[in-house]
């Protein structure tokens, strides 16, 4: 069996981006989570944001990780948010996890911090370090390894990533 690897991290990390390469580097399948909850509501995450509310678009988000934990085993690309469950952080206690990590400057240059960026809408490097705040010790607690992104291209974190599990490619 192909081996499983979970990415988590902040917004505008690079998780999708490096999923994929990391797919493709090991011959499996890529699945983000985030992308599972538009295709299955029709609609975008900042509209479900607005329109029903975080609490709801949490209650989709467990379901869509334990959908995808259930159901694929190439490299998966959870939301940004999805430690915060306790359940989704119990099942991904049996899973390799890597945390990708960047800085808030890091962030602004990556995303612009804003558009389309629904829990930042106002002050986003403020907003940026709080979610951090809340979050980091979730991300480090459930990860299998850490791989710092800044200042690396895409395909650098991938083979840091590689590296880090000590995985070969395909």
């Amino acid at each position: 069996m192909s081996p499983r690897i979970v990415l988590t991290g902040p917004m505008g990390v690079g998780k999708s981006t490096v999923g994929q390469l990391l797919a493709g580097r090991l011959g499996v399948g890529f699945r983000d989570t985030d992308d599972d909850i538009v295709a299955a509501e029709g609609r975008a995450i900042s509209d479900i944001f607005v329109e029903d509310g975080e609490p709801a678009f949490r209650a989709l988000e467990k379901e869509a990780v334990r959908q995808a934990l259930a159901g694929h085993d190439g490299v998966l690309a959870l939301g940004g948010g999805a430690i915060l469950d306790p359940d989704t952080r119990a099942l991904l206690a049996a899973e390799r996890v890597v945390y990708l990590s960047m800085d808030v400057e890091e962030a602004v240059r990556r995303t612009g911090l804003g558009a389309a960026r629904p829990l930042l809408a106002v002050n986003p490097r403020k907003q940026w370090r709080e979610l951090m705040e809340a979050r980091r010790h979730l991300y480090e607690e459930t990860a299998t390894a850490v791989v710092p992104t800044d200042g690396r291209t895409p395909e650098e974190v991938t083979e840091a990533v590689l590296d880090a599990l000590e995985l070969k490619e395909a």
